[in-house]
């Protein structure tokens, strides 16, 4: 846990792909959650590029490095508003953003070329099939999987409902 974590935040992964109209229109859900839970509730960008998407594996790994850089989710909400754009031109489509946020842009070239970041893109979406994620977005908060890719109606208040019920029950050692 980070110092800047609170101790009793709750985490909501959030299994996207970069190339994915739906998550696109999923992350307006997302900033109301962050808004309404601030650090109480801790985003966790977890990669599932889908087959289909072909720059999408590239855009899962250039995420990493604009994380590494301090702007992962500046990055991820900024390349999710250029799907079209990512699907019509491809990885230079990464480095306009990049260099769009003040990002190292020659650093996200290389980090592609080298593949830095592969394992934890890889790892991610093995992670996501063993958990049963098919599909984007799909999110999972204590231990629960809620499905976005089917539709987003509901998501946003039945995630709301289990965070409420987890900010509000006494952690294990309040109950001592």
């Amino acid at each position: 846990m980070s110092d800047s974590t609170p101790a009793r935040a709750v985490v909501l992964d959030v299994w996207c792909e970069l190339q994915c109209t739906d998550c696109h229109r999923a992350m307006e859900d997302l900033r109301a959650l962050r808004a309404r839970y601030g650090d109480r509730l801790e985003l966790r960008l977890r990669h599932f590029p889908l087959e289909r998407h072909k720059h999408a594996f590239a855009a899962a790994q250039a995420a990493e490095e604009a994380a590494e850089q301090g702007k992962g989710w500046a990055y991820t909400e900024a390349v999710l508003a250029r799907t079209e754009d990512l699907a019509a031109k491809g990885e230079p489509v990464l480095l306009e953003v990049a260099r769009e946020l003040g990002l190292d842009a020659e650093e996200f070239d290389t980090a592609l070329i080298d593949g830095r970041h592969i394992l934890i893109v890889d790892a991610d979406q093995a992670e996501g099939k063993a958990i049963g994620v098919t599909g984007t977005p799909t999110y999972v908060v204590d231990g629960q999987r809620l499905d976005g890719g089917k539709s987003q109606e509901g998501l946003r208040e039945r995630i709301e409902e289990i965070v409420d019920r987890l900010l509000t029950e006494p952690s294990d050692a309040q109950r001592g």
